[in-house]
């Protein structure tokens, strides 16, 4: 006898109709009509109207000056700027960072973009007797780490010249990338792949390999990985740590977009 399906969980469609409105006037490049409104809920325009004008009124939506069409309002503004985003990512990351660093029993670190650096949120330490030490709150230079170039992996090369200018980049090491455009062909690189490599760019003789988090619309909230000494961390074991970063990387986005299955 075939198992029974679950029943899908009971949803308040006015409620459903009015987040959608939010993502889509959130994910466009131009102010959204109340028609394109209409059409994306396939409902009347007059229940677009209303739905819109609700959101309208608790400053979720606004129209621009002179117009009647509609743009994220100031409380979103406002909401995203109080949460502690960075905060709600180490609770719902923590586990499966600390799966991670028994997995590979290595040093899995989380970290979040913060300027032009990466800055560890979270780590979960392996159990040899020589471990990494990298410590929650270090920031690292974004262009040179794994952790940095997994945060950059959509960039291309004229985002990365507003980010740090058209100047050779600090080097640290004698394998550190010092051109834009060397960084620009990894993140390409990193993109396709899905995760970024550290040979020895910022510290000498550590490698590390981290994978972006992506979010349900494909947005990097931030970066996992591991870090090693060389004589730990060979090559060959690269297919391996990074198919199991890129997998845990995976599930947290899970997570965090919590998409029903």
């Amino acid at each position: 006898m075939p198992p029974k399906k679950a029943s899908p969980l009971p949803f308040i469609q006015s409620l459903d109709r009015g987040l959608t409105i939010l993502q889509s006037v959130a994910l466009s490049k131009q102010p959204v009509s109340l028609g394109e409104i209409a059409e994306r809920l396939d409902i009347d325009r007059s229940s677009a109207f209303r739905l819109a004008h609700t959101l309208r009124r608790r400053g979720f939506l606004s129209c621009p000056a002179g117009r009647k069409d509609f743009i994220l309002g100031s409380a979103m503004w406002t909401l995203s700027h109080q949460y502690d985003w960075s905060n709600m990512l180490v609770r719902v990351a923590h586990q499966e960072l600390k799966s991670l660093a028994n997995q590979i029993n290595e040093t899995a670190h989380l970290a979040i973009r913060e300027g032009k650096n990466a800055l560890f949120i979270d780590s979960a330490h392996a159990n040899h007797v020589i471990a990494v030490a990298g410590q929650t709150g270090e920031l690292v230079p974004l262009y040179c780490t794994a952790h940095g170039k997994a945060l950059l992996a959509d960039a291309d090369e004229r985002s990365l010249k507003v980010q740090f200018g058209s100047a050779p980049l600090k080097k640290f090491t004698k394998t550190t990338i010092t051109s834009i455009q060397s960084l620009a062909k990894d993140c390409i690189s990193i993109k396709k792949r899905g995760f970024a490599t550290d040979e020895s760019e910022f510290r000498e003789d550590m490698r590390c390999v981290a994978a972006p988090i992506r979010v349900q619309n494909d947005l990097i909230v931030g970066s996992i990985g591991i870090s090693a000494p060389l004589s730990r961390f060979g090559k060959d074991l690269y297919p391996e740590y990074a198919a199991k970063v890129c997998k845990v990387a995976n599930d947290i986005g899970q997570l965090l977009s919590n998409a029903e299955q």
